[in-house]
């Protein structure tokens, strides 16, 4: 998953198995978020809450070279990882995807604030911000909610930042998140989401995914 502890001073990798992550991450954030539209619209828009590790734009970029459509995926990312802690994350050998491994370099390397293509189907922009401080005219079709989790950072859960995220959106928009915490299906309800519980992945009962009504 996407996903770091964030403390004061600097991010630490959540503790978790990078094939368990990787699980996570194919079922709650690609097949729940993303292919619903590949092959209804092109480009499909991405907006990640979390950069972290880099895994979920990875994952986006595989389906959009092996589906070939194209990926504008946005990211925002308070606490990027530095160069010593990214470049030991091995999730292209554990998916056999070694030819891959400059590829998801890449993914951290590429500057702030710029586009950049990766290949011919994917490109990247990555926001070196706060959720809260993020300002954009832009809308998306899907967004992967990959804060950690309510209790360690309750700031990222709240009403006014699932409105913003209603905002971000296109109708008929998705936001999904591995969390299905009550609290949160009724925060996100609250600010006009069509809220969903889908099975979760593997090792957890539930996951979220929130729909953003189309226009009449």
């Amino acid at each position: 998953m996407g996903r770091i502890h964030c403390n004061w001073h600097r991010p630490k990798l959540r503790t978790t198995s990078r094939y368990g992550a990787i699980q996570e991450s194919e079922h709650v954030y690609i097949g729940a978020g993303m292919q619903p539209f590949v092959g209804k619209t092109e480009p499909v828009r991405i907006f990640e809450m979390g950069f972290g590790t880099g895994l979920n734009a990875f994952l986006a970029y595989l389906e959009a070279r092996e589906a070939k459509v194209k990926i504008e995926y946005e990211a925002v990312e308070a606490f990027p990882l530095e160069k010593e802690e990214y470049k030991h994350l091995n999730f292209a050998q554990v998916m056999g995807k070694r030819e891959l491994c400059e590829s998801f370099q890449m993914l951290h390397q590429t500057p702030w604030q710029r586009t950049i293509r990766i290949g011919s189907w994917f490109s990247l922009v990555k926001h070196k911000t706060s959720l809260q401080e993020f300002q954009t005219s832009k809308q998306f079709h899907v967004i992967f909610f990959d804060a950690f989790a309510p209790s360690a950072q309750p700031e990222l859960w709240t009403a006014e930042v699932f409105t913003k995220m209603y905002d971000l959106l296109y109708p008929g928009g998705l936001l999904t998140t591995y969390c299905s915490k009550g609290e949160v299906r009724r925060t996100l309800e609250s600010v006009g989401f069509i809220v969903e519980k889908l099975p979760g992945p593997y090792g957890k009962r539930e996951m979220v995914r929130a729909h953003k009504l189309q226009e009449e």
